[in-house]
């Protein structure tokens, strides 16, 4: 495993892990808003720790672009933007066509019959009307195929871009026409992966990532990020 992604499941069950990994969270949640101001004190009584991990949690997230910090003044979210939801989903559907390819050479027994299941229970809530147990199923789908790749590099990769637009996803996978859709595009990718054609689970994953974008765009992007700059 290639050390940093030893250090990043180290980080997860130490004092600074959790607490980075929970105010990530709450930013790319949608909890504090566009340069809201994120205090040390008022986090670490609500978290329970002292202002150090917090401090140290700030760093982390200044590494990833999710806040700024300026001296002497406080650290303040810049989250997650709509040119960066843009610029992950083009990256995304690169990694995501690469990450198809190589399930298709080493998915499991367990992993084609839990992923044919999601498509199955995905099918039955569309036909119901169930639009948070879809989305829930759709997230699984991808967390099943990034496991399936046997590479942890690409599966850390792409659980975190999968993680960066959580809050948008929510929002437009809510639509009545979408949830639906993107099911019908996960069994073909399911079906050319169980028939072994590497090259044509890469193309379907690729443009099903392209469509998840086009639908975001569609069914409210921006005024998803408008919404936030006017509070």
């Amino acid at each position: 495993m290639n050390y940093d992604v030893k250090r990043e499941v180290t980080d997860k069950y130490s004092l600074r892990g959790r607490v980075f990994h929970k105010l990530r969270e709450d930013i790319l949640s949608g909890k504090y808003e566009e340069n809201e101001e994120l205090k040390e004190v008022a986090i670490g009584e609500e978290l329970g720790v002292s202002r150090t991990p917090v401090r140290e949690a700030f760093r982390q997230l200044e590494l990833e672009g999710l806040i700024q910090i300026i001296p002497n003044k406080g650290a303040y979210v810049t989250g997650i933007t709509e040119k960066d939801v843009q610029d992950i989903y083009m990256i995304r559907s690169l990694l995501e066509g690469l990450c198809a390819k190589w399930a298709t050479e080493h998915i499991t027994k367990e992993q084609l019959a839990e992923m044919e299941e999601n498509v199955y229970l995905a099918k039955f809530h569309a036909e119901n009307g169930h639009l948070e147990q879809l989305a829930e199923l759709d997230n699984r789908f991808h967390d099943i195929l990034y496991e399936a790749c046997n590479s942890k590099m690409l599966e850390h990769q792409l659980k975190d871009f999968h993680q960066y637009v959580l809050r948008v996803r929510k929002k437009t996978l809510s639509s009545a026409s979408r949830g639906p859709k993107s099911n019908q595009e996960h069994e073909a990718i399911l079906e050319a992966i169980k028939s072994g054609d590497g090259e044509l689970a890469q193309q379907l994953a690729n443009r099903h990532m392209i469509n998840a974008y086009e639908n975001m765009v569609k069914n409210g992007l921006h005024e998803i990020y408008a919404q936030g700059r006017t509070k």
